[in-house]
């Protein structure tokens, strides 16, 4: 028989998480929250709900959170009826989240003592990935916890890669994700002044393509660029700090240089503050132009 799963935050990419769980036919069972995706697919394909982590964990084998970042990570698992209060022995926590990774180790501890088991599996991608089952994971666990959990990551991803022990999985998207928004700021910034300095964003788009600019960070700010449509990656400006703020603050935990990471985390929240936290990420030109 499958594990029955559980799980808290089924926004935007965790309701394309959820629906393709659901479509594998694992039994779930998810928290009810105003954050939510309207349920009412998932309900249609018989997946149940919970009105708590408590409540949750107590009829759950593995227990996916796919929540903000660490805060949030930290409420729904310590929370007086959050998931450690309902934890079943030998019960896993898969986190798929975007969190900190000194924080990661001291919820992962609390897991162990409460007598589970703890995965970090933070995501790139978008929406429309989780949407299509072919999210990229990066899982930080053991060789033989990563072997028993593969089949059901497998079921809403399309590239699933072991990175390390516990943390490993947040340290790597933390990385991930300050190259990715740096080299968009990067571009972004050249492209604000290539416009003042009169240069056709054509051919500002079209020789970088054929150099050392070229990659997929261009390739998403292409059509923002060219055709002035920053739609096609709804990332919201503040969630690129928070990631970039997490970032700065594993750099300085781990005594790592981040003169460059503090320049771009500055980039973003100056965008933020121009322009209002609900700014998408391919929205940074033009902030920046003007």
């Amino acid at each position: 028989m499958k594990e029955r799963i559980g799980m808290i935050g089924i926004g935007l990419m965790g309701h394309g998480i959820a629906r393709n769980i659901m479509k594998h036919g694992y039994p779930l069972t998810v928290v009810e929250h105003p954050g939510n995706q309207p349920l009412d697919e998932l309900r249609v394909g018989g997946v149940a709900t919970a009105a708590n982590g408590e409540a949750l964990a107590r009829e759950s084998d593995i227990v996916i959170l796919c929540v903000t970042g660490s805060p949030e990570v930290e409420a729904v698992l310590t929370a007086p009826d959050g998931v450690l209060a309902g934890l079943q022995p030998g019960a896993i926590v898969i986190d798929c989240s975007t969190a900190v990774p000194a924080s990661t180790q001291r919820m992962a501890a609390l897991v162990t003592e409460a007598g589970g088991l703890f995965v970090d599996a933070p995501m790139t991608r978008t929406a429309k990935e989780a949407y299509e089952g072919r999210l990229n994971l990066l899982v930080g666990a053991s060789a033989e916890l990563f072997a028993r959990i593969e089949p059901l990551l497998r079921t809403y991803a399309e590239n699933v890669t072991l990175v390390g022990g516990t943390g490993a999985g947040h340290s790597m998207k933390l990385l991930h994700n300050f190259v990715s928004l740096g080299t968009i700021a990067l571009i972004s910034e050249a492209a604000a002044c290539a416009k003042r300095a009169g240069v056709d964003a054509q051919t500002f788009v079209d020789v970088l393509a054929k150099g050392g600019g070229g990659g997929a960070a261009l390739e998403r700010l292409r059509p923002s660029l060219v055709d002035g449509d920053p739609s096609g990656m709804p990332f919201h400006m503040s969630n690129a700090l928070k990631d970039l703020g997490y970032y700065v603050t594993m750099a300085g935990d781990t005594n790592a240089v981040d003169a460059i990471a503090a320049a771009v985390q500055a980039t973003y929240a100056g965008a933020v503050e121009q322009g209002g936290a609900h700014r998408t990420l391919l929205e940074l030109p033009n902030l920046l132009g003007d």
